[in-house]
């Protein structure tokens, strides 16, 4: 073995191996024993047994992590002191913040690395109820608004924690529901706190003569405030005399960032503010800053939502628009209060209902796609092997290691794997088989070609690198704007799948050329031997352009006018809100027989959800359906299931869990991939190929929607990943045409473009139907063995394979060829050098 070859080996062990660590646990653990596990001191033992033992006897200690903490806050003790393998900030004296911070750290490290999703695993539900009073003088249009910018903001606020893919919306006329998935209230007990609370920041000023400490008269204006300070030993109070009307309002900070004081030994918060704000700062600091020498400043009091942070003494005028918030935080406590201060809420909101809740997606939807996903992996490597043989072999390696490092990755990133991020797997491994099916078709010519194995090996990894690095790009062009551009689901599949490109690329040209290299130079390989589905094919596919065109874009056509037609009913709850009703039951009922039965009486979606209230007590159920449906399925589920004795408790309606900005921003996330591509096509081929990929994709697009809402299918928020799924799989097929088509044209300097096309689409014939093949397998397998969404997943993925293959033959190529009006020269006029071909070469070596 070269020494080429073992750097090679090392490097994929030691990321393979970085990778698994990063996935191990794969299941959560349970927290006594993981505490148990990690230190051996005798009182921690004693202390959790303590805590067992409360946890059993108090209804109102939710887990043993809440009871381990009580006790500690009781007998001041620091868990700290029992781990000593964990690191705290130097700062940090308070016991109990000691405790929060350590017991935090444990609680995550029990945690299954790669967390699921509120899709697939559940999560908790917090409702937010905001004072009908504070609307008592708005009109509906501004209650509405209100309530649509708090949603907002709570989104950037759970954005700001690593989140994915949270449902927040509108639940009745002053609630606003928010699921989250991959936190925990036992975890982070302060995190509803931070995610509700309004963040109105004030700037005041503190009365320079009078002393809140001894004088008790408060004065005119001025009100009584207290700053609690804690030195680590003892907590003491800090009151001054705070005028009451505010000198600067928090709705003039433009950022505020959590950093550490130059020692590390704290954090504060620093704040900037916009030209209006660095104004008013200057001129309320001028006002405390003192007039002489022996004058001492004013103090400057810095009020959030009615408490006093800090109250520093002002020596100068300060014009540089910016201030610092101190008070010893913690680097969580200065992120947290960064956080609420760049989104501050114009309405105070209080918690309404606490809830764990299952898992969006319904339970047999989740098996049902396991299984789908187990019998489509078999097929396909059953069909890698069968044809591929050896190199079939080597191909499934490459795919495994591949999806080990992406989920690794995944697991380092801190990332929730929801069913778009899953999409966003499914495309990679597609990928994955189709570079090493590019692979093993470019060895194949070189054989044919009379190469031996060696030097066919080498010469096909070198001619399909281009094509490989090409097709990946764009692909990650595509991944980017998603994940910068979009949110929710569409930010979920960009980062997915942004890994998921990397990865394909270093295991198709590093770990499968490695494994091919090593088993030829040890004679292990002495042929190279596969099936074949077509040998030299020489179609014309360029002569029945204009009427396969005219047709297929007639076809889109008719599906744009299907979704016209059906625009008020192709979209689901997620889309556009709907009933929610509120369901006592005394047998539980499960939920795909729940769906059977609104499916048997025609009553369109709906979603069952169990919530159960955080800490324990009655587990209720929530009916989410199309509006003014609520009550005709629970009638319908009274009399099929008259043992579950299902009576209604509440209901109200629900907003989109996809709202606008979701929708808006995955329109903006595609349109922007697209004029990148467009742009970067034309600088790395030229522009008519951009061209040609922009309107195939488009195409792919617009043909895919027609049809699923053709046959009856609603839009869901899975089918925002679907739809993305379908712009990276049409790319894909795409650029490996075009590349082939670049590459005939600097191999062939006097065909005519219409015969280069013809040969370039023949050449990659066999690639784009083993790849079709292969990604069908998978797919249809979701289709036929999956349920709920992960068949109309699969569908429209289905659909998107085959106009995929198609575009790339009949959409991207044809208009390639409109846009130089079927003239080579016109291509190659467009590059910024002229190509020179293998004769010109050979020319002038005779020179």
């Amino acid at each position: 073995m070269s020494g080429k070859h073992i750097i090679k080996l090392i490097v994929t062990i030691l990321i393979v191996a970085m990778s698994v660590s990063y996935l191990v646990p794969l299941e959560d653990q349970d927290f006594g024993d993981y505490l148990r596990k990690n230190s051996e001191a005798p009182e921690l033992l004693e202390i959790l047994e303590r805590a067992e033992a409360r946890l059993a006897e108090d209804s109102e200690i939710a887990s043993l992590y809440m009871a381990v903490k009580a006790i500690a806050k009781e007998d001041r003790i620091d868990i700290s002191e029992y781990f000593p393998q964990l690191i705290l900030e130097s700062s940090i004296q308070n016991v109990d913040k000691r405790n929060q911070l350590v017991l935090n750290e444990l609680y995550t490290g029990s945690k299954a690395k790669l967390r699921k999703g509120l899709d697939i695993e559940g999560g908790i539900s917090v409702t937010f109820q905001a004072d009908p009073a504070e609307f008592a003088n708005a009109s509906d249009f501004e209650r509405r608004d209100k309530l649509s910018k708090a949603i907002e903001i709570i989104e950037q606020r759970v954005n700001t924690y690593g989140v994915s893919e949270p449902v927040v919306r509108k639940s009745g006329e002053y609630r606003i529901e928010v699921q989250l998935a991959g936190v925990s209230t036992t975890e982070n007990p302060d995190l509803i706190d931070t995610i509700g609370k309004p963040a109105r920041l004030e700037f005041r000023e503190v009365h320079r003569s009078i002393d809140a400490r001894v004088n008790p008269n408060t004065p005119i204006g001025y009100e009584r405030l207290v700053k609690v300070n804690d030195d680590g030993n003892q907590i003491y109070e800090d009151p001054h005399y705070v005028k009451r009307i505010p000198g600067l309002l928090g709705k003039n900070v433009t950022n505020a960032q959590a950093r550490p004081e130059q020692l590390g030994s704290y954090y504060y918060v620093s704040i900037d503010f916009d030209s209006d704000g660095k104004q008013q700062f200057a001129d309320l600091t001028s006002t405390l800053a003192p007039r002489n020498s022996q004058e001492r400043g004013g103090q400057l009091a810095i009020v959030l939502d009615g408490k006093l942070q800090s109250a520093p003494v002002v020596n100068e005028p300060i014009t540089g628009g910016s201030a610092q918030i101190t008070g010893n935080f913690s680097r969580r406590e200065a992120e947290s209060l960064a956080n609420v201060l760049n989104n501050p809420l114009d309405i105070r909101l209080e918690v309404a209902e606490l809830y764990e809740v299952g898992p969006t997606l319904a339970r047999d939807s989740i098996d049902s796609g396991v299984k789908a996903a187990l019998i489509g992996a078999s097929a396909v490597a059953l069909f890698m092997l069968i044809y591929f043989m050896v190199g079939g072999l080597v191909a499934l390696i490459s795919v495994v290691l591949n999806i080990t490092i992406v989920l690794g990755t995944l697991a380092a990133f801190n990332a929730t794997l929801t069913l778009p991020g899953i999409a966003g797997i499914i495309l990679t491994v597609g990928m994955a088989v189709d570079a090493n099916i590019l692979i093993f078709e470019r060895i194949r010519e070189e054989l044919r070609n009379g190469k031996n194995l060696k030097a066919a090996l080498v010469g096909g990894f070198d001619k399909v690198f281009s094509t490989i690095f090409d097709a990946n790009v764009t692909t990650l062009i595509v991944s980017l704007a998603m994940y910068t551009f979009g949110t929710g689901p569409v930010k979920g599949f960009g980062l997915t799948l942004a890994i998921g490109v990397v990865v394909t690329m270093f295991c198709a040209l590093v770990v499968s050329r490695l494994l091919m290299e090593l088993l030829i130079e040890s004679d292990i390989m002495k042929k190279f031997t596969t099936l074949s589905i077509l040998n030299n094919p020489k179609i014309d596919f360029l002569q029945w352009r204009k009427v396969v065109f005219a047709i297929s874009w007639c076809v889109v056509l008719m599906g744009v006018v299907g979704v016209y037609m059906k625009r008020d009913s192709i979209f689901g709850i997620d889309f556009t809100g709907g009933d929610e009703v509120t369901v006592n039951f005394v047998e539980r009922i499960d939920e795909s027989d729940i769906r059977s039965v609104v499916v048997d009486n025609d009553l369109g979606e709906v979603n069952p959800q169990y919530f159960e209230p955080v800490g324990g007590g009655i587990e209720v159920l929530k009916l989410q359906t199309a509006f003014k449906k609520g009550k005709e399925v629970v009638t319908a589920l009274q009399l099929a299931y008259p043992t579950a004795q299902f009576t209604v408790e509440g209901e109200s309606q629900i907003g989109p869990s996809v709202g606008s900005e979701i929708q808006l921003n995955a329109l903006k996330a595609i349109g922007i991939s697209l004029a990148l591509i467009l742009l970067y096509i034309a600088i790395r081929f030229e522009i008519g190929y951009g061209v040609g990929a922009v309107v195939a994709t488009i195409h792919d697009i617009l043909l895919t929607i027609g049809i699923f809402v053709l046959f009856g299918h609603q839009f869901t928020a899975p089918m925002v990943a679907a739809i993305l799924l379908i712009v990276g799989y049409s790319l894909n097929d795409t650029i490996v045409l075009f590349d082939r088509i670049r590459e005939e044209l600097q191999l062939r300097p006097t065909t005519k473009l219409y015969s280069v096309i013809n040969i370039a689409v023949n050449a990659v014939l066999s690639r784009s139907l083993l790849t079709s093949i292969t990604t069908l397998l998978a797919a249809g397998s979701l289709m036929i063995f999956g349920t709920g969404v992960i068949n109309d997943i699969a569908f429209t993925f289905t659909i998107g394979i085959i106009t995929g293959t198609f575009s790339s033959i009949f959409i991207a190529s044809p208009v390639f060829y409109f846009w130089h009006k079927g003239d080579r020269r016109s291509v190659e006029s467009s590059h910024d050098v002229v190509p020179e071909y293998e004769w010109q070469a050979a020319t002038k070596e005779s020179e």
